[in-house]
């Protein structure tokens, strides 16, 4: 029985010792987290009061503008012709023919595999000397920006989709075969939206970096924003006030992309296999 006891008060004393630590560590990490928070709120008071040249945003903002506009537009149509080259691109990464499998494979590691300033330069540097005579397409900038985030992109949302799709329970597919769908009809109305679902967050970073991927376009010469920042530094010896402009920018397309996803995610019925179910037995009466 006296062991019993002792050992009792020993399992009590850890459990007291593992509080104590918990709370040791919460505290800490508050100290560290508040410190640091500090410091970043300082560093921009003074970057804000001392550094940034109000009189000069005025001057150098119809640029910034027009750079924005055109760093939207990028992403705008790359982000809709990434996500649908990538769903078919992790379509055929789960395809069982093996050709098909094959050639998927092949573009996500090359594309995953080299970086995304190379690719640029294979698009606007190479593909010209291609063609046979003179390169029909005298503005290639922007279309190069477009195709190189789109390949690049397609192959981080394939490889998303691909994991959304393996992380469908087998069942699923099962049931709605057992209902009479075929596998096109079970991969449509079944599969791939419990798919896109699991994807979601990771799609939905991918795009967040395609949009500060933009700003690798400076190396050949797009105006956007990083451009424009490198015109006014270059011209003024101002880093601080074209950076604020550039930060104002971004994160907001950044933030609302990132709350966007936040809101389709919640949206999304996470566990809630049986909605596919009863879809899949509404569908086949």
């Amino acid at each position: 029985m006296s062991d019993s006891f002792s050992k009792a008060r020993g399992d009590v004393g850890s459990g007291q010792e593992t509080r104590i630590t918990d709370t040791l560590l919460r505290r800490v990490a508050i100290v560290i987290s508040s410190v640091f928070a500090i410091a970043i709120a300082l560093l921009l008071g003074y970057i804000l009061l001392g550094k940034v040249d109000y009189s000069l945003i005025p001057t150098i903002f119809p640029q910034f503008v027009d750079a924005y506009v055109l760093v939207l537009t990028i992403v705008g149509v790359s982000s809709v012709l990434s996500v649908s080259s990538g769903i078919f691109v992790g379509l055929a990464r789960v395809s069982k023919t093996t050709l098909t499998n094959g050639i998927a494979a092949g573009y996500v590691q090359f594309f995953r595999g080299t970086p995304l300033l190379f690719q640029i330069f294979v698009i606007y540097f190479g593909i010209p000397t291609l063609w046979p005579g003179t390169f029909p397409i005298q503005d290639w900038g922007t279309p190069t920006a477009i195709l190189a985030l789109t390949l690049n992109h397609a192959a981080y949302v394939g490889e998303a989709i691909r994991g959304g799709i393996g992380a469908v329970p087998d069942g699923q597919m099962e049931a709605a075969r057992s209902l009479g769908m075929g596998y096109v009809q079970a991969m449509r109305e079944v599969v791939i939206p419990q798919a896109w679902r699991n994807a979601l967050a990771a799609i939905g970073n991918d795009q967040i970096i395609l949009v500060k991927d933009t700003s690798l376009l400076t190396v050949i010469a797009i105006p956007e924003l990083i451009q424009q920042f490198r015109n006014v530094n270059s011209a003024t010896f101002d880093p601080w006030t074209p950076l604020l402009l550039v930060a104002i920018a971004y994160l907001s397309i950044t933030i609302p992309v990132g709350r966007l996803v936040e809101y389709l995610e919640n949206r999304s019925e996470w566990g809630s296999e049986r909605v596919w179910l009863l879809r899949c037995s509404n569908l086949t009466t």
